[in-house]
């Protein structure tokens, strides 16, 4: 089965748990309106770039666990989703568009996308507990490299809570709000096949920044067509914003440089040259079409 289709997979089977499609004999299922937001949030999906990222690093370290290394992809995937749904309500961004259809707040009502959000979370940990359940030593690392990203102080809940400070360094607002996650792909793609997850990190954290930077020059050159959700959301929430600190030839050359250092820290494994491959060929991805990702 291929890298997306395993993650879609994954994914689908979550979602029908957490409806009680797969778990009615514990009761008669979700309610409806939450059953249909917390498909909504999740399909159809965007990019998919973190589980494809943890699935990669899986493969290319011989994809020991499958089961495993597909519950983490999934769970990082949902996790992702459920901090949308967070993002997009009123008392953050208030933004009506995401993934170029209505946002789950403006589908659904405010009260069912904090649910929502919220569901997808402990959704998240509960399909990771039960995909790495065979191997208990394995698991406990796996939640923790996991909650690690989402929470406090490193992860994309304290991403979230620096835009409430009065002010907040670029690079602290971009490791935690998009950089975690990446770093939790890689790191827990290499634990479910085996790998001690350290050395896997940093190419995390330099293709979360690189990420961070290409959304930055994204929310500054394309329209909300293009993006699939409402533009200039950084400048008029006075954001940190690599593009306008940097300008925009000064962060595509450090968009580039991060990319060049990512494919370099990649440690030793059977598939090492093939993750190179196709990690450059998906950053080249990143930038928009107006701007050619000159990768090395």
């Amino acid at each position: 089965m291929q890298i997306a289709d395993r993650i879609e997979h994954a994914l689908g089977q979550a979602i029908a748990s957490a409806q009680g499609g797969l778990s009615s004999v514990h009761g008669a299922g979700a309610p409806p309106l939450l059953a249909a937001a917390l498909h909504y949030a999740v399909f159809p999906g965007g990019h998919r770039i973190r589980p494809q990222l943890c699935l990669a690093v899986a493969l290319a370290c011989g994809d020991q666990d499958p089961e495993a290394a597909n519950a983490a992809a999934a769970a990082i995937e949902l996790l992702h989703c459920a901090s949308l749904v967070h993002d997009d309500l009123p008392c953050f961004d208030d933004a009506d568009l995401r993934r170029g259809k209505a946002s789950v707040h403006v589908q659904f009502g405010e009260p069912l996308a904090v649910l929502t959000g919220d569901a997808l979370i402990v959704q998240a940990f509960s399909i990771l507990a039960q995909g790495a359940a065979k191997s208990p030593q394995r698991l406990a690392e796996l939640l923790t490299i996991i909650a690690q990203s989402v929470g406090s102080p490193n992860g994309i809940v304290a991403g979230q809570a620096w835009e409430c400070e009065a002010a907040v360094s670029l690079s602290d607002y971009q490791r935690a709000k998009t950089g975690a996650l990446f770093v939790a792909a890689t790191a827990s793609g290499a634990l479910a096949s085996g790998y001690e997850p350290d050395p896997w990190r940093n190419l995390g954290a330099k293709l979360g920044e690189a990420y961070q930077v290409a959304d930055d020059l994204r929310d500054i050159l394309c329209n909300a067509e293009e993006l699939g959700k409402p533009i200039g959301q950084d400048a008029a929430r006075l954001r940190p914003n690599a593009a306008a600190q940097l300008g925009v030839g000064g962060a595509k050359a450090r968009l580039e440089e991060l990319v060049r250092d990512a494919v370099e820290s990649i440690p030793f494994c059977p598939g090492q040259h093939e993750l190179r491959q196709l990690i450059k060929a998906q950053t080249s991805q990143f930038l928009p079409k107006n701007l050619a990702l000159v990768a090395a």
